[in-house]
């Protein structure tokens, strides 16, 4: 089965025929190009959909992630980075492996074929020019036989004519003899041609076209095995990542069966375990006797444990038990106290453990540094041309001072961890004032706060003696009937700045907002304000401008 013998007469179709292969393979190549270019989009989506539901940096996301049901959904997305990756690589090996290669190996196709076809040309215009030749010399040699006949005639006819001369006769015979010698020379030019026609005819035919169609059979062969190859190529491409993505899968799998439903609850009661007791039952109050105004342990203790669980089953302005009586004065100092004690037991233990290990990593890396500078400075009294030893000291005392320091704050928010786990008794109520935790105030407010102190069992308490009972008593029946209704409006602020209240008694606030004040900075740089009849807290001074209307000081009421 050769071309060279089966089609040697179609060399217009095979040239047709070849320029289709070319097309058929660009199309192939541009086909493979799409591709590459959804694959690489397709990852780009995919990277930018894994990167959208990453968790923010120093947000209340990067908490919700110790679930363990959080921790997969970002396993999750990790690997689909990894799985976008691999389409990356899909991309690429395409690009390598078949367009580039492809498109190279259409240029050097399209220039061999054009040499094959170059040669056809060449060889079909030689076989032209050579029949040319042979038709020249075929109607030169039948024009020289004609002209010899004619002359042979012409002669006869003289030679028989009596009155022709006998000149005449002999010209005319002499003319004959040219023509017919002419076209003997003709004759013998016309075989020779011809000869060499069927000669270079012969060549033609069967060797020239034969070997030229070949090479362009070849040539069409190479081009279809190529194509077939790169196909392979196509599917292995994508084979060869199969394994990598099927280990993305497998993780994710694994990370949705890591998943533990009951770690996930431990957490939630260690992320918002309070460390109280539940509130005991309520002692009857029998109102058919007589309402007699002596104080007791019995009665002072059943009005406090009634109020507040009257408080805690009616309106509770948002508060739950038992911080359903608002610590006036740590509200007052409105951002969280620095040992945490405005929490309940268990949270403000966590809190305090955070805060000592966190200047623990802070001592670690101020002790490293300090290392270095100590080797520094070995090297430069080793090495004076280096650098010069004295200019290390500043820096030396500079970190050695910043290492006291902590060293200081650690130990002292390691004693009030140790108060809470009840390592240590508790602090005395002067300490408590030294830290900041209460500010000086009435006495009956002090007592009060008193009443939510912890005890050294990490509990918060409401026992007291008899004697301060009966010390607070009437002010704590109207602080009962005061928390009833909201604190009057004094005047109104217009915010600065936009503040973020997510501690305990503060309020958040957008700039240029306007709210009520319900209460004058007292010293402490906050403002007690309030946006509605549920939402109130404190803002710092600073970041708003407070307008105070002195005329309706307690008797304008918000509503």
């Amino acid at each position: 089965m050769s071309w060279g013998t089966e089609l040697w007469d179609q060399f217009d179709n095979l040239e047709k025929h070849t320029q289709w292969g070319i097309d058929i393979l660009e199309k192939y190549i541009k086909f493979v190009k799409e591709r590459t270019e959804i694959e690489l989009s397709y990852a780009k989506q995919l990277r930018n959909l894994a990167k959208k539901y990453q968790p923010k940096k120093n947000s209340k996301e990067e908490e919700e992630y110790r679930y363990t049901a959080c921790k997969a959904f970002l396993s999750t997305l990790n690997e689909m980075n990894d799985y976008a990756g691999q389409h990356e690589v899909i991309s690429e090996n395409m690009t390598s492996n078949i367009t580039v290669e492809l498109a190279r190996y259409v240029q050097e196709l399209k220039q061999e074929r054009k040499s094959y076809f170059h040669d056809g040309r060449k060889a079909q215009q030689h076989i032209e020019i050579c029949w040319k030749q042979l038709e020249s010399s075929k109607r030169r040699f039948e024009r020289d036989c004609k002209e010899a006949d004619r002359a042979q005639q012409y002669f006869e006819k003289m030679d028989a004519d009596i009155n022709v001369t006998k000149a005449d006769v002999e010209k005319a015979r002499q003319q004959a003899q040219v023509r017919h010698q002419m076209a003997e020379d003709s004759k013998a030019d016309y075989s020779s041609i011809l000869q060499k026609f069927n000669h270079e005819q012969h060549e033609y035919y069967h060797t020239h076209i034969p070997n030229i169609f070949q090479k362009i059979q070849e040539m069409e062969e190479r081009r279809i095995v190529r194509i077939g190859e790169s196909m392979k190529t196509y599917a292995e491409v994508d084979r060869q990542v199969i394994p990598i993505i099927g280990k993305c899968l497998d993780e994710i799998v694994k990370a949705a069966e890591s998943i533990d439903q009951k770690n996930d609850s431990q957490l939630v009661i260690e992320a918002y375990k309070s460390g109280f007791e539940p509130p005991g039952d309520i002692e009857f109050e029998d109102y058919t006797q007589p309402m007699k105004r002596t104080v007791s342990d019995n009665s002072l203790s059943n009005s406090r444990e009634g109020k507040s669980e009257l408080k805690f089953g009616g309106k509770s302005k948002g508060k739950l038990w038992p911080f359903i009586k608002k610590n006036k004065l740590s509200l007052k100092l409105g951002a969280t106290p620095e040992d945490f004690s405005n929490l309940p037991p268990e949270q403000r233990r966590k809190k305090l453990q955070q805060k000592v290990d966190e200047l623990n990593k802070e001592i670690q890396k101020e002790m490293d540094q300090r290392d270095a500078i100590t080797k520094m400075k070995d090297v430069y009294l080793k090495n004076p041309q280096m650098g010069d030893p004295g200019s290390l000291d500043h820096k030396l005392a500079e970190v050695s001072q910043n290492i006291e320091k902590l060293r200081l704050e650690a130990q002292k928010f390691e004693a009030w961890l140790a108060e809470v786990e009840g390592r240590l008794p508790p602090r005395s109520e002067q300490g408590r004032r030294q830290s900041g935790m209460f500010d000086a105030q009435n006495p009956a407010t002090v007592n009060s706060c008193a009443q939510d102190r912890e005890s050294p069992d990490g509990s918060y308490t409401e026992e007291q003696s008899q004697e301060g009972e009966v010390k607070v008593l009437a002010t704590d029946f109207d602080d009962e009937f005061d928390e009833e209704e909201p604190l009057p409006a004094i005047g109104t602020c217009k915010a600065l700045y936009t503040f973020e209240g997510q501690n305990e008694g503060t309020v958040s606030v957008v700039e240029g907002e306007t709210l009520y004040v319900i209460e004058e900075d007292k010293g402490d740089g906050w403002t007690r304000i309030r946006r509605n009849e549920d939402e109130e807290g404190y803002v710092p001074t600073s970041y708003v401008e407070v307008y105070l209307d002195k005329n309706a000081k307690g008797a304008k009421t918000y509503i």
